[in-house]
């Protein structure tokens, strides 16, 4: 018996340094590579870092308050990604938009941050722009970080501006 359990563990011991291995393999993997949602061209991905981070976060469980991988609100979405990029911005939604150089809508490029007004706080959403009118954000309680479109008339009745770090 005490074979059994010894060759048990040192199996056990291997499945969980193997499973370490690939877990960091993953952390380290080049964001960049990622492939893109389909139908959709993946190079604006690939030209901002905070936005790269972003996209990997495609599926993560809305979190009030949260600004980490196991959930995120939309302004923890946006302090998240672009610190792990490197790029300093503050933690909420007004401060982000209050500290981020104003940007044209005409004039956005992937990576720059769209600010929306959805209920009766003059400005209480953010995300971030994907390119092709479309963005990354974190939406609601119930519903996970995902793509919206800027096409959709409920978006954009309520974007307000945007702002570049």
């Amino acid at each position: 018996m005490g074979t059994i359990a010894g060759q048990l563990r040192n199996i056990l011991r291997t499945l969980c340094v193997l499973l370490t291995l690939q877990l960091l393999a993953g952390c380290a993997a080049d964001t960049a590579l990622q492939a893109p949602e389909p139908g959709h061209h993946g190079a604006a991905v690939q030209n901002h870092p905070g936005l790269s981070i972003a996209a990997t976060l495609i599926g993560t469980p809305y979190h009030y308050g949260g600004s980490s991988p196991r959930g995120f609100d939309c302004s923890g979405l946006v302090y998240y990604a672009y610190g792990k990029a490197g790029i300093r911005v503050p933690r909420t939604t007004r401060a982000q938009q209050r500290h981020a150089m104003r940007v044209p809508l005409s004039e956005l490029r992937p990576g720059d941050l769209l600010f929306f007004r959805l209920g009766n706080i003059p400005l209480d959403h953010v995300g971030i722009y994907a390119g092709n009118d479309r963005f990354i954000h974190a939406p609601s309680p119930g519903k996970q970080v995902s793509y919206a479109s800027l096409s959709n008339a409920y978006w954009q009745s309520r974007l307000l501006a945007a702002g570049r770090y």
